[in-house]
């Protein structure tokens, strides 16, 4: 483990979703990413340019104020570095999610681990048989807007409401496209009122009451964004013409070079797992 500072977590971790970014867990990529299938028409991701870009998005984190804890990799899952899939963070403790993959189950277990060396809270576990990915997982204000894909189940579901429920959120269940890599690589709030999507991927209309911020085809991965606080967020910076209309939007965009992640649908909505926003 590798840490920027000490982080001191306290009762309250994530006080609104889209508040300021205060604290971030991330895990570093493996070698094993260049093993990862690329998208289609994409070639396979560099290790060594996966592990210069993380430096990079850590660097960022840590220029706008975010205290991060970076933990070394554990195994050899190429995916290991989306640390978002093992965890969903609420106000006062962090849900345990059960990852459907195999090969990424202990991930959870060892990020649970961790959490406890930090003095993170927890808010419950996704038990077996349940599966349940935190990336299909979105908060937003006082809802909880839910994935249904293949890399879940309804018990793994049905336990994130529970737990969501519990915390004050009510739940939503968005249909995504079986050709995306999850929810949040696909829709990111970027402020209370505000929903930045992939709209041919994912149905817009889960996310009524919301204005929408709509990216084009060819660029559905740009709307898996970082972000650091209302209106304020960090972006693949390949993804131009999404880029330009973000800013038009008047989203504030720190533009980074993701692409060895992009390569294999990791976007930076899942490399950074928040543990404390305002």
């Amino acid at each position: 483990m590798t840490t920027r500072e000490a982080v001191a977590f306290g009762p309250r971790l994530i006080g609104s979703p889209c508040g300021t970014l205060r604290a971030a867990v991330l895990v570093k990529p493996t070698r094993a990413i260049e093993q990862a299938r690329p998208l289609p028409g994409e070639p396979g991701a560099i290790y060594a340019r996966a592990l210069e870009a993380h430096r990079v998005l850590v660097d960022t984190l840590a220029y706008f104020g975010v205290e991060t804890v970076v933990f070394e990799p554990h195994a050899e899952d190429p995916y290991e570095a989306a640390v978002v899939d093992a965890a969903i963070v609420f106000e006062d403790g962090a849900l345990m999610a059960r990852p459907s993959a195999m090969s990424r189950r202990a991930e959870a277990d060892r990020l649970e681990a961790e959490f406890a060396r930090i003095d993170v809270p927890l808010a419950g576990h996704i038990a077996a048989p349940g599966l349940l990915d935190g990336g299909d997982v979105l908060l937003a204000g006082e809802t909880a807007y839910v994935g249904k894909t293949a890399r879940g189940n309804d018990l793994g579901r049905d336990g994130l409401r529970a737990v969501a429920r519990a915390h004050g959120y009510r739940t939503v269940d968005v249909s995504v496209d079986a050709s995306v890599p999850s929810l949040r690589a696909v829709a990111s709030v970027v402020a209370k009122d505000t929903v930045v999507l992939a709209a041919d991927r994912v149905d817009a209309s889960a996310f009524a009451g919301l204005k929408r911020i709509e990216l084009e085809r060819g660029e559905e991965l740009a709307a898996g964004l970082c972000v650091l606080g209302e209106r304020h967020v960090i972006a693949d910076t390949r993804y131009r013409t999404s880029l330009k209309r973000l800013r038009k939007a008047g989203i504030a965009v720190e533009a980074i070079d993701l692409y060895d992640f992009a390569k294999v649908g990791l976007t930076p909505s899942v490399l950074v797992l928040s543990l404390k926003r305002d």
